[in-house]
């Protein structure tokens, strides 16, 4: 070990870490994509539950509160998972986690699949949810890490591309054993099990992936963060020593005191908590405007239900895929704003349609609200973890993605008495604060940070 002096320690990992984030690699990209389609097993588990909820009633028949957990179970473990996850991030790094997390994940994924009850398949995705919302925020960190500055950007805003194309898959598997006419315990069964399958590949995919320079840099590792630099940049770290330092840890519950040095940076993270519980909020009562939708358009049985939903969300892909694009065109101010504009007024389109019995607009403003979700929800997760210290960064991305389960948790058991109790025009104008929060925190709370570097 080094016995440099603190101040010359700083000095070298600040030198460093300065140089790491505004280096091009030209790996960047394979390993944001790798980070990125860890967001499909997350997809397959959350939306295969939707699909195959009624098959697990059909053979169990649990009380509501039951059959509620059992969906809502995965959203309430990754909650924890999110707070956790990122924290050991910091700690013990993120490659650690990210190998873990997929071990979990592939474990607990085929537990659901030979569960004996509805208890234990509550207790199980609880489990599972866990890997699932630490996975999210180490994957973050890691591509924050990797990619260079406006790139990284782009690639995390296009993980709602993922959520979709991972809802599109999801439902063609089950459209599939729809089809072949399987039995309806094998079929839920399976389709909870499979989702294994892509965490597995996953896993055999980032074996060989290194932790990242810029973590190891914080740790005083200079030896192996050369040798990273070296394999991804093809940079030797030349202002670091050869030898490792020790480096004082620091407080994790020092993240927000940290980021409110920084007026820009502490704007930017609150933006980032508000559009993520907005988006969420706002995402997780959708749901309970489909069965409206497919009454306008004659749907009833399961397979026409699986191919309208398949239909919304193909074309929610689209948008998903356009966001990320124009983020560098108009800025992260410019993607937020818009998505939660065109949201805010799909849904009032949307509540004027219901009190006027005009439903036939309905289709129409679902499928306009989809495609400015899509935009709204893009950088929410990009943002806090971007502007976070590296040493805060796996705490900073957990807590942010906090602020998405626990509104996607409470929607569950909240909003069906509130749509039951006012009405679906009345719940739709409520769902329409909150896009204008969103909206209204974009115009007044976020600065453009686009291409943003520390100092």
């Amino acid at each position: 070990m080094s016995t440099m002096a603190i101040p010359q320690q700083q000095a070298a990992i600040d030198g460093a870490v300065r140089h790491l984030v505004t280096n091009y690699s030209p790996k960047g990209n394979k390993v944001g994509w790798l980070m990125m389609a860890s967001i499909l097993v997350e997809a397959w588990d959350l939306y295969s539950i939707a699909f195959v909820l009624i098959f697990i009633k059909e053979q169990y028949n649990p009380d509501p509160l039951m059959l509620g957990l059992a969906a809502a179970g995965t959203q309430g473990g990754a909650l924890i998972g999110a707070l956790i996850g990122g924290w050991l991030s910091d700690k013990i790094g993120r490659r650690v986690m990210f190998i873990a997390t997929m071990i979990m994940f592939i474990v607990l994924a085929l537990a659901q699949a030979f569960v004996p009850n509805v208890t234990w398949l509550i207790v199980i995705r609880f489990l599972l949810g866990i890997p699932l919302g630490s996975d999210i925020s180490t994957g973050y960190t890691y591509i924050m890490e990797s990619m260079a500055k406006g790139e990284r950007e782009v690639m995390g805003n296009r993980w709602q591309f993922m959520f979709a194309v991972g809802e599109v898959l999801t439902i063609g598997v089950i459209i599939l054993f729809l089809l072949a006419d399987i039995n309806h315990e094998t079929l839920w069964r399976v389709t909870l099990g499979l989702g294994a399958l892509p965490a597995l590949i996953i896993l055999i995919m980032r074996h060989d992936v290194p932790e990242t320079a810029v973590w190891l840099v914080q740790q005083g590792r200079f030896r192996e963060a050369k040798q990273v630099a070296r394999q991804m940049y093809n940079d030797d770290l030349a202002m670091l020593p050869d030898q490792d330092v020790v480096v004082p840890k620091p407080r994790t519950t020092a993240f927000i005191a940290d980021l409110r040095k920084d007026p820009i940076r502490w704007r930017a993270t609150v933006y980032g908590w508000i559009a993520c519980f907005a988006q969420a909020s706002e995402f997780s009562t959708f749901a309970f405007y489909l069965p409206v939708l497919f009454a306008m358009v004659g749907v009833s049985t399961i397979l026409g239900n699986n191919l309208v939903t398949m239909a919304l969300f193909a074309f929610a892909a689209v948008s998903g895929w356009v966001g990320p694009l124009l983020t560098p065109k108009i800025g992260h101010r410019g993607i937020s704003i818009a998505g939660f504009s065109i949201v805010l007024v799909s849904l009032l389109v949307a509540a004027g349609a219901l009190y006027t019995d005009h439903k036939y607009v309905l289709p129409f403003a679902a499928a306009a609200m989809l495609w400015g979700h899509y935009w709204d929800a893009s950088n929410c997760m990009t943002i806090p973890t971007m502007v976070a210290r590296p040493q805060y960064r796996g705490t900073a991305s957990g807590f942010a993605y906090m602020f998405v389960k626990l509104p996607s948790f409470l929607a569950i058991f909240l909003f069906p008495s509130l749509f039951a109790a006012i009405g679906q025009a009345n719940a739709t104008l409520f769902v329409a604060i909150f896009p204008l929060i969103g909206l209204l925190a974009a115009i007044f709370i976020l600065p453009e940070v686009y291409g943003y570097e520390q100092d």
